[in-house]
């Protein structure tokens, strides 16, 4: 960036922050001094149970740990996510991990009747239900993305179902799943919740206390979220869930016209004093999966801690987030989050300038916008299509996808790419079997056009396949 752009950028920073100066720990989580040297200390040694970062949600007063626990990715018995392959979720490992989060300050956790296969509330359920109900926040969303579920009483029978698999008699966050995702967000939203009467219920259930505080998801068509924003004195959002990270700030649109900037959506609820949730702060961990030369850039600036690190300190250095999401599949992710947030060292006003930077340098990379949330998933064809858009950007992130034909590496390029893929995807599950059905369009929050990227994909291998060197 230019040194106006630059200059522009650290003044809405920090404005954005409520300071007049630079950014100290103690504008963040109060005035203990101390704080924030314990986070210096890198990806070793023991961490605290008593430094957690605490945010306060101004409606409830409720005590909302930075770090909140997503269940979307939870352990399956074969050691993967669950959302992956027909494995059975390895409830033991989810109460460990559960337990561990717990004992170390986390009290947020959040999940949804989509999520690992329709699992994750039930397990879920089993873990927290260990506990007292006053340790910990709940925080599901009415997923009602297909067409048949839109009724008001199947909409009716989702909530409840929720309430019967968490084990709970109310909710203390509960979201509209997924607004602006689909073609034409408006009218999409309308008939999810405004014609059939179902957004009303819900705030009925809120002043009835089942529904502690009501918010939404966000993922797409911003005039659904300027609307449900211009009408938050009738609705009066608890919260709004939305993506945040330090690509997307100012180049979510960039990276795909119909997604928006971060920067803009967290001034809009920042102007509102409406607290903000915030998911994928790793962009689907393609921010702790970064091009070789970023790694470096990072570990540069601070050798102990993760390239992951500097993702979750943007995401939490803003005051009106609540708390920032991370699905955690193992244990050694949720310890590195807890060192990152146990206390979070705020980012400074020239740390968010370097991250800026950062962000500018990875736009070089035109990788496609998976964030290998699986919602376009299963497809009828059988395509692993996260896997298909993975590989293909991990090999342009590392620099190895094959380009120039007279180069020297292109030989050695080119095989590592077509063993890659077929490792990495089954060829009965790879971009050829697209036939263009659309069927998995309307499911991708990040609205990518999914069968011309898979034929995309599928004309560039057949291309390295058909050549003879």
């Amino acid at each position: 960036m230019d040194k106006k752009n630059n200059d522009m950028n650290r003044r809405k920073f920090l404005k954005l922050l409520g300071a007049g100066a630079a950014v100290t720990s103690a504008a963040i989580y109060g005035c203990d001094s101390k704080a924030g040297k314990s986070a210096a200390g890198g990806g070793t040694g023991e961490i605290p149970t008593d430094k957690m970062t605490m945010r306060t949600n101004p409606t409830t007063g409720d005590k909302v740990s930075l770090l909140g626990f997503g269940m979307m990715r939870l352990p399956s018995v074969g050691g993967r996510s669950a959302r992956e392959g027909n494995e059975e979720i390895d409830q033991e490992m989810v109460n460990e991990m559960v337990d561990y989060a717990m004992a170390h300050g986390v009290n947020y956790f959040d999940t949804s009747p989509a999520y690992c296969r329709g699992m994750s509330e039930r397990s879920t359920g089993i873990a927290l239900s260990r506990h007292p109900r006053n340790s910990y926040f709940i925080a599901t969303k009415l997923s009602n993305f297909s067409p048949d579920t839109w009724s008001r009483e199947a909409s009716i029978a989702m909530y409840r179902n929720s309430m019967k698999e968490l084990q709970v008699d109310y909710i203390d966050y509960l979201l509209l799943h997924g607004i602006g995702m689909g073609s034409d967000g408006m009218k999409e939203f309308n008939a999810r919740y405004m014609d059939n009467g179902v957004l009303d219920f819900l705030l009925e259930e809120r002043k009835a206390g089942r529904i502690r505080n009501l918010g939404f998801s966000y993922h797409g068509d911003i005039r659904v979220f300027d609307y449900l924003l211009s009408r938050h004195d009738e609705y009066k959002w608890d919260f709004v869930q939305i993506q945040l990270n330090y690509l997307d700030w100012r180049y979510a649109k960039q990276i795909n016209p119909r997604n928006t900037d971060a920067e803009y959506l967290y001034g809009e609820l920042n102007k509102r004093h409406i607290p903000a949730v915030i998911m994928e702060p790793l962009l689907g961990g393609r921010l702790s999966n970064v091009p070789d030369n970023i790694v470096a850039r990072l570990k540069e600036r601070e050798p102990e801690r993760s390239v992951a690190s500097w993702a979750f300190r943007f995401a939490g250095s803003f005051p009106d987030v609540l708390t920032v999401l991370s699905g955690m599949t193992r244990m050694e992710h949720l310890q590195d989050n807890l060192r990152t947030y146990a206390p979070l060292k705020p980012l400074t006003e020239e740390e968010f300038a370097f991250l800026q930077d950062t962000a500018t340098l990875m736009m070089q990379f035109d990788t496609i916008p998976c964030n290998d949330c699986k919602y376009c998933m299963p497809c009828p064809y059988g395509i692993d299509i996260p896997a298909v858009l993975l590989h293909y950007n991990k090999c342009l992130n590392e620099g190895n996808l094959p380009q120039d034909s007279r180069t020297e590496s292109y030989r050695e390029a080119r095989r590592a790419f077509l063993v890659g893929y077929d490792r990495s995807v089954p060829r009965l599950r790879q971009a050829n079997h697209c036939i263009g059905c659309g069927q998995c369009n309307p499911h991708c929050p990040q609205r990518i056009d999914i069968p011309a990227e898979l034929h995309r994909i599928d004309a560039y291998v057949e291309r390295l396949k058909q050549e003879t060197l």
